[in-house]
């Protein structure tokens, strides 16, 4: 997708080649966000329509304009992910106010999943989960092509065996 620079990232390692999520996923979260607050802006406009009072009703707007907030939000915290393969690790980077990187070395990871939903298949996406000896340190990619997702998952699996570090 890109590539960085350490000064842009904070990590050492001049030339890596950063790769995004797919567009669908905001696709798919955007309509998350639209069905449930329509749902939510319908149940609470006829809730307060008949028990308050029609007037009341206009509180319905609220989930409306929360859902217009959300879209715009998706869009931003999909631009943040991104992920880059290098000779002894994966890095991955994500967040829009509060930036956070992993680095996730391949002679730590123990196991690599590679899932999607009936919603995730629908629209083309797989999600990368990394199992590593620490649970806090496992990560996640999600929004992937399922193509790229088995060859990520493969190339780590063939990277982790290579270079176990004897757990």
């Amino acid at each position: 997708m890109e590539t960085g620079s350490p000064g842009e990232t904070g990590i050492p390692g001049a030339g890596l080649v950063w790769r995004g999520l797919q567009p669908a996923l905001m696709q798919v979260r955007r309509l998350l966000v639209a069905v449930w607050m329509t749902g939510l802006a319908v149940a609470t406009g006829l809730l307060l329509g008949l028990l308050v009072g029609p007037a009341w009703a206009a509180f319905a707007l609220v989930p409306l304009a929360v859902a217009v907030w959300c879209r715009w939000l998706i869009g931003r915290n999909w631009r943040s992910w991104r992920y880059a393969e290098r000779a002894d690790d994966l890095l991955i980077s994500r967040g829009v106010l509060w930036r956070e990187e992993t680095v996730v070395p391949y002679g730590r990871m123990q196991l690599v999943e590679v899932t999607s939903g009936p919603l995730e298949r629908r629209f083309g996406l797989a999600t990368v989960q990394l199992h590593t000896a620490a649970a806090a340190s496992d990560a996640t990619i999600p929004g992937l092509d399922p193509a790229e997702a088995e060859r990520l998952r493969d190339r780590l699996t063939e990277l982790g065996e290579a270079r176990s570090a004897g757990l």
